[in-house]
């Protein structure tokens, strides 16, 4: 079957043509699909490819980085980066974050100084100050003043003599539990509590169905396989032929389908390498193996902010994280090499091909499953390593299979964070983004590419000032919808519903 989507202008609900351009994204990842939801909501015919059954399925987001402060190694360019992308985010997406903040301590084993980090944090807030005054709907992250705290040994000592909030208003509040579950004499001081958000996987991937379902001017193919990309230079103007595969029940057989398109966005994820060496085009990345593991903590009491121990990456000491759901579950993160980390789970790409190889035992793990002894050594490594700090963690149990997946890194520097896109010089744009929040800048950068191009004018979307306008049938979402349908893409990818519930509390306030 052959069909040439620039052969079917899109129409407006009142009839009038709106563009003739079509854009194919390739990938249905965060990335893929925020960008064709970002062109859609515009009226911008667009087709998304999703190899998959459902959309946004990939490495285990947990996290907002509303100024990148898990990762102390990076410039502070980046998280001002991360700190912009993230209110955008929220501003988009307002359904699919847990509002609740992180706690950062630094162990006495550690060779870190929690001082250092307060510069930066002063920064963010100043910035975050600035954009506010610039725009009230920038503040999404709480009052700016509360941005991040301090706390000292003796602070810790008082709030844990409190009685745990049945619902945490304050920071301080928020810091009850910690308190009463930590060593607090395995610390150096200050521990840090600043705003850095949760961010929902699940909500993500049912915002974006939900507002597909909305949307006339996207049309989504799952279960689409593109086994092919070509030029097609026949109209005197780059085009692309996409070739894909999709499964026809009434033939009970796979079936190969055409498209043309005017400009193709790869937004493959681990596998973008794979669309550049189709496209003939080169590029240097990496791809990392990672994973997240699914605990319930019988013992739990409290309603508890997310924690970041500090430690250096890829050692038996590495970093440990703990993200809170509902219902006493936890996602746990330990940066060594037994738990979150994987020995050759970092791999570049080569002069001969774009697409870094990974080994074959991670390519079964994407595809397939995990095996269950693995699942569970690796989860119980994961808890142990947290009960170094959190002793009563050690009663944590096993509660699903693990959130992972390969995610791309542009360039050669393994510690970037804040990455959007980058464009070949033929209609071709990569959406290459390390982390979620940088999705809508992604799909800011192409949305300008193809007016510095000449393909759409500005006067598409002349007047749509602010994010709430810019993605209005997104923005529009019910809430009760979406984490209705949250739960259900939970379930079917076999993890608890709690992982998709939000933290039902309101923003923090004084």
């Amino acid at each position: 079957m052959n069909v040439n989507v620039s052969d079917t202008p899109f129409e407006n609900i009142d009839g009038s043509i709106k563009t003739k351009i079509t854009v194919g994204v390739v990938g249905g990842g965060v990335a893929g699909s925020t960008v064709a939801l970002r062109l859609a909501e515009l009226g911008i015919p667009v087709t998304l490819f999703e190899e998959g059954t459902t959309l946004v399925n990939g490495p285990p987001i947990c996290h907002l980085h509303a100024g990148g402060n898990l990762y102390r190694e990076i410039s502070d360019e980046q998280c001002v980066t991360l700190l912009r992308q993230s209110i955008d985010t929220l501003r988009v997406f307002p359904h699919t974050a847990n509002i609740r903040p992180t706690v950062i301590a630094v162990p006495l084993r550690d060779s870190g100084n929690p001082d250092t980090l307060l510069p930066r944090l002063k920064l963010l807030k100043n910035v975050y100050k600035k954009l506010i005054e610039q725009d009230t709907g920038n503040a999404v992250l709480g009052d700016p003043d509360e941005y991040f705290k301090i706390y000292q040994q003796q602070d810790l000592i008082n709030l844990a003599a409190k009685n745990l909030p049945l619902m945490p208003v304050s920071l301080d509040d928020w810091m009850v539990p910690v308190a009463k579950n930590l060593n607090l004499n395995e610390f150096k001081y200050p521990i840090i509590m600043v705003q850095e958000y949760g961010l929902s996987i699940f909500r993500i991937a049912a915002t974006a169905s939900l507002a597909f379902d909305k949307l006339p001017a996207c049309k989504v193919y799952t279960n689409a396989k593109v086994t092919h990309i070509e030029k097609n230079d026949s109209k005197n103007q780059q085009a692309w032929n996409i070739s894909f595969q999709r499964f026809n029940k009434q033939l009970n057989d796979h079936q190969t389908e055409n498209i043309t398109v005017d400009y193709l966005v790869n937004a493959c994820g681990y596998r973008t390498g794979s669309l550049d060496d189709m496209a003939a085009v080169t590029r240097n990345r990496m791809v990392e193996f990672k994973a997240a593991y699914v605990t319930q903590w019988p013992a739990c009491e409290g309603i508890w902010p997310e924690v970041i121990f500090h430690g250096e990456r890829g050692t038996p000491n590495g970093m440990a994280q703990l993200t809170p759901y509902p219902n006493g579950y936890f996602q746990l993160h330990g940066m060594t090499e037994d738990i979150t980390l994987f020995k050759k789970g970092l791999v570049s790409s080569t002069k001969q091909s774009a697409q870094p190889k990974l080994e074959e035992h991670f390519i079964s793990k994407l595809k397939t499953q995990w095996k269950p002894f693995e699942v569970t050594a690796r989860t119980q490594r994961a808890i142990n390593h947290m009960a170094q700090f959190v002793p009563t963690f050690d009663d944590a149990i096993v509660s699903g299979n693990p959130l992972f997946g390969a995610q791309q890194i542009p360039g050669n520097d393994p510690t970037l964070r804040a990455a959007d896109v980058s464009f070949e010089d033929q209609h071709y744009a990569r959406s290459e983004i390390v982390k979620a929040s940088s999705a809508i800048s992604a799909a800011d950068a192409i949305l300008d590419k193809l007016v510095e191009e000449g393909l759409i004018t500005k006067d598409i979307f002349a007047g749509l000032l602010s994010r709430e306008e810019q993605f209005q049938m997104t923005h529009a979402l019910n809430t009760e919808d979406v984490v209705r349908v949250a739960e259900q893409l939970a379930e079917s990818r076999h993890f608890p519903k709690a992982l998709a519930q939000p933290v039902n509390i309101a923003k923090n306030q004084k």
